[in-house]
């Protein structure tokens, strides 16, 4: 029998489940540490915890169930880290360096059935959702990484824009957050953690009142609904009207500024026409809003679809601020490795078939 991984408990969940078995706070907290803090391998190195208690947890569950299967370095330092999981499955990580610290993308699912028709996440559809904890497994896998290097370097922000959509495993992506930003842990800012959504509403308006004080990006990509179900099928179900309606919820709720992720793609949402009507769609929230416009990573199976020229970044741009809207460009990373995300996934996996990947 396959154990579960520990990282996938948050601290109250430990400390209930060490109370069912006898034991106190004090030893959740003991473990916690060693978990986090001082980053243990194995249960048997947590020195100060009774033989007991680290039998119970031996018995129980595993530390590591995530390996890594490749891993790819850019000359700018960006680290493109392919895991296998416990069921053979393969999953992206990213590591990003940045001036303001080191920044981590993390995957919630294997696969994707959002179907952005742009996007490599989606070449292969969605088997199934991620636990707790092989999402927070990519954190330390990744730290443990930085650890080795002996810099005295550690994660101090994560992006939840890996492959999958975050809010269609919603219960894990928040105990997620809850581990990682546990401050006897890892203590990662809720201010530096960002989840980016294709637009499920509902699970918007949850979002909002779930009091997490983390970061919210939108992937929008469109201003009208005709473009944005051309390029984003989900569009059909959840139309821009319904998305806006959950994004001003979310504003009203939590009164946090919220990004608008905008992909450009050339000749096809990058026209000055494209930015007026998204300004005008979003200019009642101007003030809690930033439109992030990200420059297109080209995907081989996607050939229609081409990155925008400087010019037309540039217009855009300059369109936008004009209408008083806050905006900014993408700062690129691993543009020398197989920077889109899923890429190195799907490629991998053509590898090891021998087969074409269709989008799921």
């Amino acid at each position: 029998m396959k154990l579960s991984s520990i990282y996938g408990l948050t601290f109250d969940q430990l400390v209930a489940w060490l109370a069912e078995k006898g034991y106190k706070k004090s030893r959740a907290l003991q473990v916690w540490d060693w978990l986090y803090r001082k980053r243990v391998a194995s249960f048997a190195e947590m020195t100060d915890v009774k033989e007991d208690c680290l039998a119970t947890l031996n018995e129980h569950f595993a530390i590591h169930t995530l390996n890594e299967h490749t891993r790819q370095e850019s000359a700018d330092g960006t680290m493109k880290f392919l895991f296998k999981l416990s069921d053979g499955n393969l999953i992206e990580t990213v590591l990003m360096r940045h001036k303001f610290g080191l920044s981590v993308c993390v995957t919630t699912q294997v696969g994707c059935n959002i179907g952005c028709s742009f996007c490599a996440s989606g070449l292969l559809a969605k088997s199934r959702d991620l636990s707790a904890a092989e999402i927070v497994e990519q954190i330390m896998k990744v730290q443990f990484h930085l650890d080795a290097m002996g810099k005295a370097e550690r994660v101090s922000h994560i992006v939840v824009m890996g492959i999958g959509e975050p809010f269609d495993n919603f219960v894990n992506m928040v105990d997620f957050i809850r581990v990682v930003k546990d401050q006897k842990g890892l203590d990662i800012a809720a201010r530096h953690i960002t989840v980016s959504t294709s637009g499920l509403a509902g699970k918007i308006k949850e979002f909002a009142d779930s009091d997490l004080k983390v970061n919210l990006a939108i992937s929008l990509h469109a201003p009208t609904n005709e473009l944005r179900t051309r390029i984003m099928k989900i569009n059909k179900a959840i139309p821009i009207e319904t998305l806006m309606e959950a994004i001003e919820y979310y504003l009203e709720k939590t009164n946090r500024r919220i990004t608008l992720e905008y992909i450009l793609l050339k000749d096809v949402n990058d026209g000055r026409e494209h930015a007026l009507q998204l300004a005008e769609l979003i200019g009642h929230i101007r003030q809690l809003a930033n439109v992030n416009l990200i420059p297109y990573n080209p995907v081989d199976e996607h050939s229609q679809y081409q990155r925008s020229e400087r010019e037309s970044v540039r217009a855009f741009y300059d369109t936008l601020k004009k209408q008083g809207i806050s905006c900014s460009v993408r700062l690129e990373h691993g543009t020398d490795i197989d920077a889109a995300c899923g890429q190195l996934r799907s490629k991998q996996i053509k590898q090891s078939t021998g087969d074409n990947v269709v989008a799921g």
